[in-house]
């Protein structure tokens, strides 16, 4: 691979990353307006595509105000916290074999640490707003992301395990046999799990349940702070596409068409499933979803992560 360093690579790459966030909002609810048989956005341009800037014009010019009872500084620092911790995450993505980043051996577990990271930004938005409901909110979201982290790593263990390697350019090439969705079903229904938990998705979107806690953590956001936390959810959502892309189904690797189309494709596929969990699955009690985590998916991690070692011990492959 020929390491891409140069300024404007990674600046083309935020610049697609944030459009493709802005979009997926007009994706997501055009998907929902025809799969629950109505229109969706239709009136601003074609196909409603420019709703997107109507959206946006609205939410850069809406007041942006701070509750007078909040903590300030940390009321501002929390949603740039979120953005910064998402949009690193792409840095280590392989796109194609001459677009990406930055790579290095433990990739992987600087996406881990990422994640971990990204705790503080909504812990930090429900402290500083002084607010019951967003209190509320950032608690039930530290329990969920702390929680779903630990199914996401051993999910992750199993995928290390065949590829012999944290490198996620190591992992794309050992799938050049066969994709590892053949070799770690099970681990990929657990990363799945844990990446809609952890991009609080619903139906796992407990954390800002607006039937229970107003908006949750963002309650008291406005204008441009709660952009952020908005975009910032859907950039996650671009992101776990994009990981199991790379990790389960060969990345940018596929027939005849550019390594970069394939990559898109796929994670284009990963992103209107998210939608349709929205759509199709309703959402469930919070101690339904922590009883789920805790009581199925963390036997089944260790699990898969036993027959894994097993397999790969006595196979060898």
């Amino acid at each position: 691979m020929i390491e891409l360093t140069s300024l404007l690579t990674p600046l083309a790459i935020l610049i697609v990353l944030l459009l493709a966030a802005a979009w997926s909002t007009w994706l997501e609810r055009r998907l929902l307006g025809i799969w629950q048989d109505r229109l969706g956005p239709n009136r601003v341009g074609p196909f409603g595509l420019f709703q997107v800037i109507a959206d946006m014009i609205k939410i850069f010019t809406k007041d942006d105000w701070i509750p007078p009872f909040a903590d300030k500084a940390l009321f501002v620092i929390a949603p740039m916290i979120l953005m910064i911790m998402t949009l690193l995450g792409f840095a280590i993505i392989p796109f194609s074999p001459d677009i990406q980043i930055t790579e290095f051996d433990n990739a992987l577990l600087f996406v881990l640490a990422l994640s971990s990271l990204s705790v503080y930004s909504i812990m930090l938005a429900g402290f500083s707003s002084n607010s019951k409901y967003a209190l509320l909110g950032a608690l039930r979201t530290t329990a969920q992301m702390l929680s779903y982290e630990v199914f996401m790593g051993l999910a992750l263990m199993g995928v290390v395990v065949i590829a012999g390697s944290f490198s996620l350019n190591d992992i794309v090439h050992a799938q050049s046999q066969y994709w590892f969705i053949l070799s770690q079903p099970l681990g990929f229904l657990l990363f799945l799990f844990a990446g809609v938990a952890e991009s609080h998705r619903a139906p796992f979107d407990l954390p800002e349940a607006e039937t229970e806690i107003v908006a949750g953590f963002h309650t008291e956001y406005a204008s441009m702070k709660f952009g952020m936390f908005f975009i910032g959810e859907y950039l996650g959502v671009i992101f776990i596409s994009a990981l199991i892309t790379t990790l389960y189904f060969g990345g940018w690797q596929g027939p005849f068409l550019p390594p970069i189309v394939w990559f898109t494709l796929k994670t284009v596929f990963f992103v209107m499933f998210f939608i349709l969990l929205r759509a199709a699955i309703p959402r469930p009690r919070y101690d339904q979803l922590m009883s789920f985590g805790w009581s199925i998916l963390l036997p089944l991690a260790l699990l898969n992560l036993l027959l894994t070692a097993v397999w790969k011990l006595t196979i060898g492959v």
